[in-house]
């Protein structure tokens, strides 16, 4: 099951990944790790830093995707984007935090991608 479930979250990462660079935004990392946690994709959209979050389901039985992403994940992503932030010496860039909640079918085909730009907002507990 774990292989499955890995295939599903990684194709999902691609189909946005795709839905991304077709609209002319610019895939910086994917699946970017440190101390704090995961990002799936950090992405460069005009003057933002795009932190995005991509959630992908086979069918409704757990939910729709974009309602796993709740206050505990969205702390530890605005942990993790600060770390990078700052690692990369960019404190004072413009940021967003994006959820790409993608449905597939048994298959893996792409039925539909709900691309939600600033779904949430920095921890402000996290901010500099």
């Amino acid at each position: 099951m774990f292989g499955r479930k890995s295939s599903v979250g990684s194709t999902g990462e691609d189909f946005v990944c795709n839905y991304l660079k077709d609209k002319g935004i610019e895939i910086i990392a994917r699946n970017y790790r440190n101390r704090l946690g995961e990002i799936d994709i950090i992405a460069r959209d005009s003057d933002y830093i795009c932190f995005v979050e991509v959630k992908t389901r086979t069918g409704s039985s757990a939910g729709f995707p974009a309602e796993s992403v709740n206050r505990a994940k969205q702390r530890k992503i605005s942990q993790t984007a600060c770390a990078y932030l700052k690692q990369k010496r960019l404190e004072t860039a413009n940021c967003r935090f994006d959820v790409a909640a993608v449905m597939l079918n048994k298959e893996l085909k792409l039925e539909d991608i709900e691309y939600l730009e600033n779904a949430f907002y920095l921890n402000e507990k996290y901010a500099y």
